[in-house]
């Protein structure tokens, strides 16, 4: 299920480019979450970032990844990303009493 926080984007890649994007996105930061599509709409494997952001679980799921790279030639990949901080709001410059005058 996807968080209304959350910023959702759609990448389209080649079956040779799936596991380097997804070392990429994981890379990243910001990613929650990764589900990765075939062609056709069918989900492969949706994988929550924060257990795989740990280097001993990276490793098993990019090969992973790639295994599954080599079952159709068009994937999609579906990236949950946590927004940007809020930039916090500028104060209006106080007025000057002595312009008006």
């Amino acid at each position: 299920m996807l968080k209304l926080d959350s910023i959702v984007e759609e990448i389209r890649v080649l079956s040779h480019e799936l596991g380097a994007k997804v070392k990429e996105l994981i890379h990243e930061g910001n990613v929650r979450r990764i589900i990765i599509k075939d062609e056709h709409g069918n989900t492969f494997v949706e994988i929550p970032v924060s257990v795989a952001a740990v280097g001993a679980i990276l490793a098993p799921v990019v090969a992973a990844v790639g295994a599954i790279a080599a079952m159709a030639a068009k994937f999609t990949i579906v990236v949950e990303k946590t927004p940007p901080p809020a930039a916090p709001e500028a104060n209006p410059p106080a007025a000057n009493p002595l312009a008006g005058e």
